[in-house]
């Protein structure tokens, strides 16, 4: 028999003030953004010990994550909108504990059969790699090391699904726990299989791939194990009637899953583009670019982790059927982001070479070509961190509202047809070269985040509220 609603963690009285909301959105952001950057600390380990390696075996590194983050981004964007269906049911209250569990299964279904199709195109990286025109050499290794890197993708899939459905029940302190856990693990296994430290062999570029798969599914049997045992957790037993469909929940996360998958594809493929078009102008020109473009995803971490934190929200007012606590639930998140963003572009734009420091020494004479773009760039940076924050909020935001078709066709047109369409403008036929390109891309965040924000602020006029609640 089902646990009573009345023992759903989340259930409890809206927020009655702006400050209210914004402590209780606090709480849930600030554990998710450290587990963020956690989860770029797991990146950077494996960067650290496979720069090491020859300049082949980093390529093909770098292109082989790419061309996984891309599909596992996209993945998690699909699966990932179980929580607005969650924080909806938690927000009505009504029969919640059935109602989480279906969502919570039908999202692990969906990221089984989903990754199968993306491992099926992961297993044949090199000959995606080759129709991409790289290097053959580059593009045999990078299949080599997808080939180990692709039994990562569901463990990672199953995470996220168990780490948002932890979160969305009022415990995303879980997360930040896991990922600095597997901050560790990863770290021991590239120093035992990559360089064969401790009596293990030296595998190279495949013992990183295999400490990656090591370190996915620790992360994963660490969620499972929190969502047997957590006291909060387990009284919804989401790992009951494992084998029971329900297809129409399965459907609903589908329809509205696939536009954010998307919106992930096209972000990601936007940022993935300027590196292709920089290594049309020059070598360095793509080093520079890495640098910055690390230093810009490292801030980004933190709005993410208030996205994420705003979705939730959002939906529990929604499912509420509460205006007044989802417009101070959206607005909290929106003024928290953007405002964390004006801190890191102010810090940028006054240190640029300080925040270069912690990729490259600003110092070395070798090194004066790429450091000078990256500051260039940085400058950039600096001005579009304000939109990246916007849009990131706004997304999650109306994502809450059960609205991502409209973000969708917003996102293609904002990034590919005004980012894109900027870069290759002002990177080829003006002087800008590289930071034309990133003018660019702040060109793409801009209009972005200002469609995103405008349809926010008419949710009320566009139809996306619940009814009133009696």
């Amino acid at each position: 028999m089902d646990a009573p609603a009345a023992l759903t963690p989340l259930a409890g009285p809206a927020p009655a003030t702006i400050g209210e909301e914004t402590r209780a959105l606090a709480r849930l952001a600030l554990p998710l953004a450290g587990a963020n950057l956690l989860q770029m600390a797991v990146y950077a380990i494996d960067v650290m010990f496979v720069a090491r390696l020859s300049a082949i075996d980093f390529a093909a590194a770098t292109l082989g994550v790419f061309l996984f983050g891309l599909l596992m981004w996209a993945l998690m964007g699909l699966t990932g909108a179980c929580a607005p269906l969650i924080a909806a049911e938690l927000g009505a209250r009504a029969h919640a504990v059935r109602q989480v569990r279906r969502s919570f299964r039908m999202a692990m279904w969906l990221a089984m059969v989903s990754s199968l199709a993306a491992i099926v195109l992961l297993a044949n990286g090199e000959r995606v790699l080759l129709l991409l025109g790289q290097d053959p050499h580059v593009s045999r290794r990078a299949g080599a090391f997808l080939g180990i890197l692709l039994f990562a993708l569901l463990p990672n899939i199953w995470g996220s699904v168990m780490r948002t459905v932890a979160a969305a029940l009022g415990r995303p302190g879980w997360a930040m726990l896991v990922t600095a856990g597997a901050v560790g693990v990863n770290a021991l296994g590239n120093w035992l299989l990559v360089f064969g430290h401790g009596g293990f062999p030296a595998l190279g570029l495949e013992g990183s791939a295999t400490a990656s798969v090591i370190t996915a599914v620790a992360m994963m049997l660490a969620y499972a194990l929190i969502l047997a045992f957590d006291p909060r957790l387990r009284r919804y037993r989401l790992f009951g009637k494992w084998w029971q469909p329900h297809w129409r929940r399965f459907r609903e996360i589908v329809r509205i899953g696939t536009p954010i998958a998307l919106i992930f594809t096209l972000e990601g493929g936007l940022f993935g583009g300027a590196a292709f078009l920089m290594g049309l102008i020059g070598v360095t020109e793509v080093a520079a670019h890495a640098i910055a473009l690390n230093i810009a995803a490292l801030a980004f971490q933190v709005p993410l982790g208030i996205s994420q934190a705003a979705t939730i929200r959002v939906g529990m007012a929604y499912g509420a059927r509460d205006h007044a606590w989802i417009g101070r639930a959206g607005w909290a998140a929106i003024v928290g982001g953007t405002g964390f963003m004006v801190l890191t572009a102010t810090f940028i734009w006054l240190a640029p070479r300080l925040v270069i420091g912690i990729y490259v020494d600003p110092g070395d004479p070798s090194r004066a070509g790429e450091v000078a773009l990256a500051i260039r760039y940085l400058a950039v940076a600096a001005a579009f961190q304000l939109f990246d924050g916007a849009q990131a909020v706004g997304a999650g935001s109306l994502r809450g509202l059960q609205d991502t078709r409209a973000p969708m066709l917003i996102a293609a047109f904002g990034y590919w047809v005004a980012g894109f369409g900027t870069a290759i403008f002002l990177g080829f036929h003006t002087p800008l070269r590289g930071v034309g390109i990133w003018i660019g891309l702040a060109v793409g965040l801009f209009v972005v985040s200002g469609l995103l924000v405008v349809r926010w602020a008419m949710r009320d006029r566009l139809g996306l509220l619940p009814p009133r609640a009696a």
